[in-house]
């Protein structure tokens, strides 16, 4: 038998925070070598975090990943223990994301990345250059300060594997797993037993199961040890990465670690034992033909030990049932997780949060709730480190700490009630039920006499004073009343969140929580600047779907009955005046339902649809119960009021990522801001195709020009600005 132990890890690393992040590597080693492990793997640019972005342009941001790689060389940290270190490196004149292979103090090898991620989230081609010359194992000059501290002028380049006298090891960084030819196939054939792949990977909606599926894939077939490292934590941007690092033998998970955790280092520890890949190899007629006749990857022999032999004091790990998180649970725990990151970093001293009794900003309530919950478990299970955070941002004294977790949201949760002549009693009290729930420091405010100074102040200037639609008034007059009261709930609450710390002789600030969901801003289904513009968002990027399937789940595993009352009631703004005949109601007022937007937005954004593309798939999807004339109707309606509100996700609160169809501008989602809303060339084109389907009946566009006649969001606080020709009202 060759037994072989090895440890992989979460770090919660903070992009450019090089103490931080040296320290969380430091302390992921100990706890390795602690555990007996042999081959330590950190994830992908662990010394300078994953998210520096432009940062990486810098020298400076090069130059400080060395010093911290010269700093943990210097010490015992490497002693016994292959460690794969994540860093940009410059040779020449380019720039690589690399694996830096370290040994007994010593480099051994630099792997630089050679499929680099560059869709979605990712721009690893705007600051790395991909590695291409795959034949070629190059000999690189290391900096001067590195190679006299370490008596190493120059160190193996390029993309090989490590040659140990009993087991070869080979590094494979994150996307190039999921690249259509992986090196690790070839790796395999070449009689590399360990892959170890250091990965940045962010969290999104039931996308957990795609990666594990490609980790027991990439070994099933092929047999193999591979090892997985992520980041875990929020580090300095909208994306959460959910950790997960995991040990997969031959297809099967031998040990996985947690996907959400507020702590700073997880190690998880597994034992192999090797033989039974080169047995499960043995055992494929194919592996070997194809083994027989591979291509060679040029290798790195180091004359060094890593296994033991048969040893009864040595326990095998066995294959794992894998746990995986519902989308109800993802929704609790990594926001919150993504919100306590945020908040210990930013130097604020807790969050406000506009609370309409809506699902909406609920559902943002209850998040922050569980992130309460989660802060106190972790301390009763005696996490010092979260301890310490908690006690600072809870103004602890006396060696007091947090045991409650509605003790602690009263200190460093604030949530208001701006309610109006438009708000009814339900939703009032509503929004204070769950307040108690919840224990968060609650007000209620009546705007009113804010919003009647500014209606005559305008009356002042005019000489006239606009009315309700139910009260004669027209649909301009209509917007401009309920975006008064949007407004001014955004105005209120960022005075709320500088000054009621002063008020209850606190120091710091608060950070504005924002409430919209992504089908809002798909839809442009809010007020710019109003409760939508926030510091951030927790729920930006999660569906009205999925957020009312939380809000029943919170109900009954958070402790938050209230929700359930909350889901249950229709979705409505509030900003109009309540008449017998009439009350206001979200999915009226938007033209369609959050169902439908669901599905514009994954054929837009997921599956690549333009409308002509779109109406097609929607007369397979809807053809049972829609005419085609119906159908393009639909598509047309919803392109118009999407291009009309693009410009608003310029503006957007920067929100945790969680959904394949966000429409997020800021790098998510980059599309023009300006449009020809009456699309006349595509709309064309779906009416040539209905002519088709429906003989001579011609689908009757809905109006194509530029006037809102938008409804209100954000959890009864908001409503969509009103344009009408011209491109830049309403912004």
């Amino acid at each position: 038998m060759r037994l072989l132990k090895v440890a992989t890890c979460n770090l919660n690393q903070w992009a450019m925070d090089f103490e931080c992040n040296t320290k969380n590597i430091k302390e992921s080693i100990v706890r390795a070598k602690e555990a007996g492990a042999v081959i330590r793997l950190g994830p992908e640019l662990e010394i300078t975090g994953y998210g520096c972005e432009d940062h990486f342009l810098e020298l400076d941001t090069v130059t400080h990943g060395w010093e911290c790689l010269k700093e943990i060389l210097l010490g015992d940290w490497t002693d016994g223990i292959l460690c794969s270190f994540g860093m940009p490196v410059i040779r020449g004149s380019e720039r690589y994301n690399c694996q830096v292979m370290c040994l007994n103090r010593k480099i051994i090898m630099i792997r630089p990345k050679m499929w680099l991620a560059n869709d979605g989230n990712y721009r690893e081609l705007r600051w790395f250059t991909a590695w291409k010359q795959k034949e070629q194992f190059v000999d690189f000059q290391l900096p001067s300060e590195i190679s006299e501290a370490l008596l190493q002028q120059t160190v193996p380049f390029g993309y090989s594997y490590i040659q140990f006298l009993d087991t070869a090891v080979a590094a494979e960084v994150c996307e190039e797993l999921f690249s259509p030819m992986p090196p690790h196939a070839e790796l395999a054939l070449n009689g590399v037993e360990v892959f170890m792949n250091a990965s940045g990977s962010h969290h999104q909606l039931r996308k957990l199961d795609l990666r594990l599926r490609a980790f027991i894939g990439a070994t099933h077939t092929r047999g193999g040890v591979y090892m997985y490292s992520n980041q875990q934590g929020c580090d300095g941007g909208r994306l959460y990465y959910d950790g997960c690092c995991c040990v997969v033998v031959n297809g099967d998970v031998v040990a996985q670690g947690s996907q959400f955790s507020l702590k700073d280092v997880e190690v998880v520890v597994a034992q192999i034992d090797l033989d039974a890949v080169a047995s499960l190899r043995g055992s494929i007629s194919s592996f070997q033909e194809q083994a027989s006749s591979k291509p060679k990857v040029p290798s790195l022999a180091v004359p060094y030990k890593l296994c033991q032999s048969f040893n009864l004091q040595m326990s095998l790990s066995s294959p794992l049932k894998i746990r995986y998180h519902s989308p109800e649970e993802e929704i609790a725990f990594g926001p919150g997780c993504w919100l306590w990151d945020y908040l210990r970093r930013s130097g604020a001293s807790g969050f406000l949060l506009p609370l309409s009794g809506g699902a909406d900003s609920s559902s943002v309530a209850a998040i922050v709730g569980c992130m309460c919950q989660l802060v106190v478990k972790d301390i009763a299970n005696g996490d010092e480190h979260v301890k310490a955070d908690a006690i600072r941002i809870g103004h602890y004294t006396d060696g007091q700490f947090p045991t409650d977790s509605k003790e602690f949201a009263k200190r460093i949760f604030y949530t208001v009630f701006m309610g109006s002549e438009n708000s009814s009693e339900a939703t009032k009290m509503r929004a204070k039920v769950l307040a108690d729930e919840i224990g968060s420091w609650h007000l209620d405010v009546c705007i009113d006499g804010v919003i009647s100074s500014l209606l005559s102040l305008f009356q002042t200037l005019t000489g006239k004073r606009p009315l309700y639609k139910v009260d004669g008034g027209s649909n301009i007059e209509n917007l401009g009343l309920q975006n008064i009261q949007a407004r001014i709930r955004m105005v209120l609450a960022f005075m709320l969140a500088s000054l009621m710390p002063w008020v209850h002789n606190k120091p710091g600030f608060y950070l504005v929580l924002g409430s919209s969901n992504v089908d809002e801003g798909l839809r442009g289904y809010l007020t710019k600047y109003d409760c939508s513009s926030a510091d951030i968002n927790p729920i930006g990027s999660i569906s009205k779907l999925d957020l009312r399937t939380f809000l029943k789940w919170a109900a009954n595993h958070l402790g938050f009955s209230s929700l359930a009352e909350i889901e249950a009631a229709p979705p409505t703004a509030e900003l109009e005046p309540i008449r017998a005949n009439y009350s206001q109601l979200d999915e009226v007022d938007m033209g369609m339902t959050y169902e439908e937007l669901s599905v514009y937005g994954r054929l837009r954004k997921v599956f690549r649809c333009g409308p002509v593309s779109m109406f097609k798939n929607l007369c397979y999807k809807w053809g049972t119960k829609l005419t085609p004339s119906e159908v393009a109707d639909k598509v047309k309606y919803f392109f118009k009021y999407y291009s009309i509100n693009r410009h608003k996700m310029t503006v957007l609160t920067p929100s945790y990522h969680a959904e394949s169809y966000s429409p997020e501008d800021n790098r998510f989602d980059l599309r023009q801001f300006l449009y020809n809303a009456r699309w006349p060339y595509q709309f064309r084109k779906i009416d040539e195709l209905v002519h088709q389907l429906d003989g001579d009946k011609i689908a009757t566009p809905k109006s194509t020009d530029h006037e809102r006649v938008d409804g209100p969001s954000v959890g009864g606080m908001g409503v969509v600005a009103a344009r009408s020709g011209d491109p830049k009202a309403g912004f």
